[in-house]
């Protein structure tokens, strides 16, 4: 079976996110094991990132480490070194051997592998440009710098991601406009173009723009091109997330293929390859 990388159709190319570093549907979630191969691979892979309590970033999604990890408390109120020591837990709760990555040591194990030169690591900052003091900004920098032109950082505020990439030469830009009650309002008003707009000025400087593929498909079925609309304004759609790949999800797939999404976010881009190939 070919790589679980990406999917062409119509001599468009359409890449599968490894959603939180994951390759098959089994996978637990940010090992660096799953990581290293990925980006060895040329895969697109996805990570998150929060705020700890010595100004650096973990790779969590939660604020806080009761489900992810074996630990307690607000990651917020844990300092690097107690992170480290936590060991991440499977969806089931199972404890793996892997232990908790923070950003640094994720930058440093690409740093000293054999990157693919089309593998992208997209890092999803999961809070707000408030939690980001001068040490914080420092440490993403120091972290990321020697690793960036592998790197695509996003987030849901705008802010935050001026501020991170600032300074970081080779990070590339992406952005999510689908929070804050975004979704909702447009759901009401169905302004699709007012929505494209406003996602393009919130963030000139995004090259991917990151769509809950619901949208996607919801746009289409009232008639408006929606990935169409961001292409024609240079950016590239990524559309999440396909939980699992089986004849349920096989529908929505195949028409996010036909709208020519540059990528879709899975949990399962093994079994996407498969369902789909």
């Amino acid at each position: 079976m070919n790589e679980p990388i990406l999917i062409e159709r119509g001599g468009h190319r359409t890449w599968l996110k490894w959603h939180r570093a994951r390759r098959r549907g089994s996978d637990p979630v940010f090992t660096g094991a799953r990581i290293f191969e990925g980006m060895t691979l040329g895969a697109s892979i996805e990570v998150d990132l929060v705020v700890h309590a010595g100004g650096g970033f973990a790779v969590l999604h939660d604020l806080t480490v009761e489900r992810e990890t074996t630990g307690n408390g607000k990651v917020a109120d844990l300092d690097a070194e107690t992170l480290r020591k936590f060991h991440l837990r499977a969806e089931d709760g199972s404890v793996l051997q892997d232990k908790v990555m923070l950003l640094e040591d994720l930058c440093q194990l690409l740093a000293e592998g054999s990157v693919h030169p089309d593998a992208l690591l997209q890092l999803d900052y999961k809070e707000d440009w408030r939690v980001l003091d001068e040490g914080a900004l420092a440490a993403f920098r120091r972290s990321v710098g020697p690793v960036a032109r592998h790197m695509i950082l996003t987030s849901g505020d705008a802010r935050s991601v001026e501020l991170l990439t600032k300074g970081v030469e080779g990070l590339r830009i992406g952005y999510d406009p689908c929070h804050d009650g975004a979704l909702e309002r447009l759901m009401q008003s169905r302004d699709f173009a007012g929505f494209v707009r406003d996602a393009v000025a919130a963030s000139p400087k995004a090259e991917m723009i990151y769509l809950a593929y619901p949208l996607v498909l919801e746009a289409d079925r009232l008639g408006f091109d929606i990935v169409g609309a961001f292409h024609a304004e240079g950016r590239r759609i990524d559309a999440y997330t396909i939980r699992r790949a089986n004849p349920e999800s096989l529908p929505s797939i195949e028409r996010l293929l036909a709208l020519k999404v540059d990528q879709i976010t899975t949990d399962d881009p093994e079994g996407m390859m498969a369902l789909v190939g």
